[in-house]
């Protein structure tokens, strides 16, 4: 599961955190950053093609805080065939 949100703070930028990857260490630390966040969109990837689905999110990220107007369904039409 991830979740891609909006930075609270200054600088607003979009991040992802990958709930699934999170460790006893940086739990506690990513959930609240992501809670102070702006949702934008969430979803589970299969575990069988996950960095494609990685490689696409991470270039949806790079567009959106670069300003480019993508919506929530349009990473979603992105990521068609990797979210279950």
């Amino acid at each position: 599961m991830f979740e891609i949100y909006r930075e609270g703070s200054y600088n607003r930028r979009y991040k992802v955190v990958y709930f699934t990857e999170l460790n006893d260490h940086n739990k506690e630390t990513e959930i609240n950053r992501a809670l102070a966040g702006d949702h934008f969109f969430d979803g589970f990837v299969g575990e069988a093609r996950k960095d494609e689905a990685k490689a696409i999110i991470d270039r949806a990220l790079a567009r959106l805080n670069e300003g480019e107007a993508l919506g929530p369904e349009d990473v979603e039409n992105e990521l068609s065939g990797y979210l279950i």
